[in-house]
């Protein structure tokens, strides 16, 4: 599993590609919280865009970054979420998390 990362001031992107599950979960979350505890952006914001497929394995990556991120008075974004992405992150109550962006 794929992640790029893009850095801004006060923002880290995190980009996300092909298919988040149980065994792709685990590496992804070591290297975005690796690279968030270095950085300590004001903004971690994971992008979905070329997520081909994810299960309930991403919203518990979202949620652990969250816990990550706010660890040091910083926020999360979860952006270019397909519809069906963005439902199933809605129903699981992330939105109360992060701030949430469709395609």
């Amino acid at each position: 599993m794929p992640v790029e990362f893009m850095q801004e001031p006060e923002r880290l992107t995190a980009a996300l590609s092909g298919e988040i599950d149980h065994h792709q979960a685990g590496p992804l979350r070591e290297r975005i919280d690796e690279a968030a505890i270095r950085l300590r952006p004001k903004l971690l914001c994971l992008d979905f865009g070329d997520v081909s497929f994810m299960d309930s394995s991403a919203v518990g990556l979202v949620m652990g970054r969250y816990r990550t991120i706010s660890a040091f008075g910083g926020q999360l974004e979860v952006i270019r979420l397909s519809p069906a992405a963005a439902r199933m992150m809605r129903l699981s109550g992330i939105q109360q998390l992060a701030t949430l962006k469709e395609i």
